[in-house]
């Protein structure tokens, strides 16, 4: 994931321009104390402002930058401390501009000055009301959810107690349907209190969203994506819609295993799946259980870690291979101070978070990554997806402090993946970690996994916003909360609760995208574009070959078409940024039946009989 205290990062959510239907809604809806303050300001004012905006945040970003790398890699009281000022200071202000940046609702100033202005403005996840007691209000709301979701644990009737991290494990590797169902209930118990905190939050962030102009908080998410809010979910649906054949197979497949398993007792083979057998806390990826739904052949896999230890990769060569992987595309390579100051391994002397992330710190060459790899094949790949992010920061540095960004918020991530697609059995004997590519027919375990990893997920990226929107509308109230979470989680996933869930459980509260407010979509985005992303780049390649055996790498033409887009970051609207690369400003999902083909035709084979559907 990219990680950086800039305005993407404090403000998470800046993304795209406000549709041209809310301006016209709000300029029709405006007091006339609103047109006056209009006419007060002129395109000049606009210009001006924009210029001294971004100037002074990018003052900010620079140290807040640095004291969030410092504590990253160093935790101590003192560099947190360091780090929450900084970054206090960075958000307040960016908060403030945005807010000023509402004064230019209504003048008219030329479409690249409207841009960065809307995308100013649009850069809040929640909007803080004018009223500083009822900000302040909404800013203790969301600590205080944070924390309760970060100090959540399950104490079991013999008094041992389990946090998070080990609930995620058991969950994973055991096939008790009665401790899985003990832990499921168990984690879902934190979430329970949220439920009047984040009531009183939606109402606060709608009081804040309508003095921005929008009808509520809900139309301000949605508003981000360079079309009108209602088109936009229209276009999420009419994706999902592209790919729901596909997941009805495999979950067909998956259920009857899980039947033949657990039992149809236990698992209704005309009943979505019971949502705490999936190998998974949120049922969102299923690639745990892979080993209950996998194919009966053997499949000749190539082991990566062990030929990354054959070889004598250590964490740097590792490293210095995915950057090979960039330069062979025609990117330059990475700078010295990336070497330098890049943490790799995990330092003995002191405490620091060891998640993956890409860091851009300076906006020009200051890349680095922060890691704790360790020397195995899934490793490598998370380094390539780690420096895709890297650079696509560095391509777009040359933009506007507001431009340097992914086109929307799923391109980044979608970047990040479509170079571990890349890292097929053709790029390992090319780089020679293997000797052979086994034949095609080893292909299917190989494409079960990442279907139950990505396209498992697909409908739960989709569903979480889903159930949001619907919140923050009005449409859900807080009774219906929990029955409205299950219904989208039943009509998307086929996914059910294991037992009858209270109207106060607050189930969403259980993830922790809806307590600490992130938004969800940019996912879902992310697992469609990949694809597609992946797709364009191999027929850019001149390959040959079935998509999901494609590698890249090499391929200079694959690699101005992907700098060509990348280099725009978010100066134009992200529908231009995917027409640059693929030939088409629609997402398509049909590279997701193209990569899985062989899989589907597999998966139809295995459900001949089988009662699909739910």
């Amino acid at each position: 994931m990219p990680n950086k205290l800039t305005l993407s990062a404090i403000m998470v959510g800046l993304s795209m321009s406000l549709a041209a239907c809310q301006q016209d809604q709000a300029a029709s809806n405006q007091s006339p104390a609103k047109v006056e303050q209009a006419a007060t300001h002129s395109a000049q004012d606009a210009r001006d402002f924009i210029e001294s905006a971004q100037a002074e945040m990018e003052k900010l970003q620079f140290p807040a930058s640095q004291a969030a790398w410092a504590y990253a890699t160093y935790i101590n009281q003192d560099t947190a401390a360091v780090s929450a000022y900084l970054s206090e200071k960075l958000s307040v202000r960016t908060a403030e501009l945005a807010k000023e940046a509402a004064k230019f609702n209504h003048v008219e100033v030329d479409a690249n000055t409207r841009r960065q202005l809307d995308l100013l403005l649009n850069s809040f996840v929640l909007a803080p009301p004018s009223a500083p007691e009822k900000s302040e209000r909404m800013s203790q709301i969301s600590s205080e959810l944070d924390g309760m979701y970060g100090k959540g644990d399950y104490c079991r009737k013999d008094g041992e107690c389990w946090d998070l991290g080990q609930m995620t494990a058991k969950m994973a590797r055991s096939r008790d349907h009665e401790l899985l169902l003990e832990i499921w209930q168990g984690w879902r118990q934190i979430s329970v209190p949220m439920k009047p905190l984040y009531e009183e939050m939606v109402t606060l962030a709608n009081e804040g969203a309508k003095e921005l102009g929008f009808a509520d908080t809900s139309e301000l998410w949605r508003g981000k994506y360079d079309m009108p809010a209602k088109d936009f979910s229209a276009e999420l649906d009419r994706t999902w819609e592209q790919v729901k054949p596909f997941y009805e197979a495999l979950h067909c497949h998956v259920r009857a295993k899980l039947g033949d398993y657990y039992g149809t007792d236990v698992v209704p083979q005309d009943k979505p799946i019971p949502a705490h057998l999936l190998g998974n806390m949120w049922a969102q990826s299923w690639g745990n259980i892979y080993d209950l739904v996998k194919p009966e052949q053997k499949m000749q896999v190539p082991d990566v870690t062990a030929a990354l230890k054959k070889h004598g990769y250590d964490e740097i060569k590792m490293v210095k291979q995915a950057e090979s992987f960039f330069t062979s595309l025609g990117f330059e390579p990475l700078p010295e101070t990336f070497w330098e100051r890049s943490q790799f391994v995990k330092p003995q002397d002191r405490d620091v978070i060891c998640h993956a992330s890409a860091w851009d710190l300076d906006d020009k060459d200051d890349l680095r990554i922060k890691m704790c790899i360790q020397k195995t094949g899934e490793e490598f790949n998370v380094i390539h997806h780690e420096l895709g992010h890297n650079f696509y920061q560095r391509a777009y540095k040359n933009q506007p402090l507001l431009y340097r960004g992914s086109a929307n918020d799923g391109f980044h991530e979608a970047i990040g993946d479509t170079i571990a697609l890349s890292i097929t059995p053709k790029y390992l004997k090319q780089i020679g970690l293997i000797n052979e590519i086994p034949d095609e027919s080893n292909d299917l375990g190989m494409l079960l996994q990442v279907a139950l990893d990505k396209i498992a997920f697909v409908p739960f990226g989709l569903m979480v916003d889903q159930w949001r929107w619907k919140v923050f509308s009005g449409e859900v109230t807080p009774e219906n909360y929990n029955q409205a979470w299950w219904e989208l989680r039943e009509k998307y996933q086929g996914v059910m609760a294991p037992v009858a869930r209270d109207a106060n459980a607050f189930d969403p509260g259980a993830k922790y995208h809806v307590p600490g407010n992130t938004p969800y979509t940019r996912y879902f985005l992310a697992h469609i574009l990949q694809f597609q992303f992946h797709k364009a780049l191999c027929e850019i390649a001149g390959d040959q070959g079935p998509v999901h055996r494609c590698s890249i790498y090499g391929s200079k033409e694959a690699g101005k078409a992907l700098n060509d887009m990348l280099e725009m970051g978010m100066s134009k609207p992200w529908q231009e940024a995917l027409q640059t690369m693929t030939g088409s400003n629609q997402m398509d999902a049909t590279a997701i039946l193209d990569y899985f083909a062989p899989l589907k035709t597999w998966l139809d084979q295995q459900n001949q009989g089988r009662q699909c559907g739910w």
